[in-house]
């Protein structure tokens, strides 16, 4: 389906452009409805002088101004210029403007890490008295976050269910500025209505936030749905090969650039030009990686739910997956490339033995907390991910001790199942 283009609008503060008369050579205008694959190979800012093909890596702190009054107007803001790394680079606007036009918003603004884009927003958004609901099957550090540490200030958080409305619309109150949420969530995939929490905000003022971390702009994009800010950790799929730390937020510029630049240009939380121009190669592939990884997903999941050992597979792409048909219109027919299974035990320390002898029994899958990588990762969410959670608080989020996530990579599918069954036929 070919993507409407986006206004692309630039997050610096102030907003840089190069002249192009002077310092660059100007690209060709890109024309509109051109297909995310190819947004995700062309957007960026102009080449420079010498016309480089690939982007270019700015690695610099600070940028030379031609005179004093100059530069006292681009730290004014009065006029466009890039002046100190921790504001604005020119790689980092590459990646910016290439995501937010492959989200379909007007502009994006990098962050250090996908926690570090919360927080961003969390700053820039909230203060003491306001209320925030949030999804209770969200990220652990993300619960910690919001509900702990954002408490500390006076933020009121409520936890409600990631698939039940009427939870999201009892919790509403006067004071609800955000509801966030991560779909399809980690590691139970499950699936929100984005639509319907999208009308819910917007009837009581409020914004909704989506963490699109697991599906990408490749398969999902919120925003079509109604959401008001989509949040990204490009340390997972964005990048897709487990090399660098790296997060954003996409919506509207004004809130992007008016709200959120201040708080990077104050706070700091600045995402680097190398893991900028790492990710925005990584872009690049997106849609090809996620296709080929949530096929053998889909084929992984498919073969767990036959397993002796496994009492349920986690999967949006199944059709015994409770949001089956809502992830299916939301994630354009395809279920990513996340599951998670649960093995089978009589007590929770059973179930934890199992899960722990499966995932020591594997030499092909990487043992690893991370996500996104073409290399499959597998790991135990109770004690990993989630680990830093009460047991109420695990529970709640329905993470079982026998509980094992399987981000699935571009191995040979083949050779994906042999690896797990190490562990499943050799359980006692």
């Amino acid at each position: 389906m070919a993507a409407k283009k986006a206004v692309l609008m630039c997050r610096a503060w102030p907003c840089p452009t190069l002249k192009k008369s002077e310092t660059s050579m100007t690209s060709k205008e890109l024309p509109d409805n051109l297909h995310r694959d190819t947004l995700a190979l062309r957007v960026a800012i102009d080449p420079s002088q010498y016309g480089e093909n690939s982007e270019a890596l700015y690695l610099t702190s600070g940028f030379l101004q031609p005179d004093a009054e100059t530069a006292a107007r681009r730290f004014a803001g009065t006029e466009d210029g890039y002046t100190y790394g921790r504001t604005s680079n020119p790689t980092v606007t590459s990646f910016e403007r290439r995501l937010a036009a492959m989200e379909g918003t007007e502009a994006a603004i990098g962050a250090s890490t996908g926690m570090g884009a919360i927080l961003m927003m969390c700053m820039g958004l909230l203060k003491s008295g306001d209320h925030v609901v949030c999804s209770r099957s969200m990220f652990g550090s993300t619960i910690n976050l919001i509900g702990r540490e954002f408490g500390k200030f006076g933020v009121e958080t409520s936890f409600v269910s990631q698939t039940d409305v009427a939870e999201w619309k009892a919790a509403l109150r006067p004071t609800t500025k955000l509801l966030f949420a991560e779909t399809p969530t980690n590691p139970l995939t499950e699936v929100c209505d984005i639509a319907a929490l999208a009308g819910l905000a917007h009837g009581v003022g409020a914004l909704l936030v989506v963490d699109n971390c697991f599906c990408s702009p490749a398969l999902q994009r919120p925003v079509e749905l109604g959401a008001d800010l989509i949040i990204h950790s490009g340390t997972k799929y964005l990048d897709g090969q487990g090399r660098v730390m790296a997060g954003a937020i996409c919506g509207p510029s004004k809130i992007i650039v008016d709200v959120f630049g201040p708080v990077v240009r104050t706070a700091g939380m600045t995402l680097a030009p190398f893991n900028a121009w790492v990710v925005l190669k990584g872009l690049e592939t997106l849609g090809i990686r996620m296709q080929a990884q949530s096929a053998n997903a889909l084929a992984v999941a498919q073969w767990l739910e036959t397993q002796p050992a496994v009492a349920r597979v986690y999967y949006p792409g199944l059709a015994s997956h409770p949001q089956h048909d809502l992830a299916m219109r939301q994630q354009s027919g395809v279920g990513g490339p996340v599951l998670s299974f649960e093995l089978k035990g009589d007590t929770a320390d059973v179930a934890k033995a199992n899960a722990f002898h499966v995932i020591n029994s594997t030499r092909v899958c990487s043992i690893a907390t991370n996500l996104g990588d073409t290399k499959t990762i597998i790991c135990h969410p109770g004690t990993t991910s989630h680990g830093r959670l009460s047991e109420v608080q695990r529970l709640a989020a329905g993470i079982s001790q026998g509980l094992v996530r399987l981000a699935v990579g571009l191995d040979h599918v083949e050779d994906i199942k042999a690896d797990l069954r190490r562990g499943l036929d050799t359980l006692t």
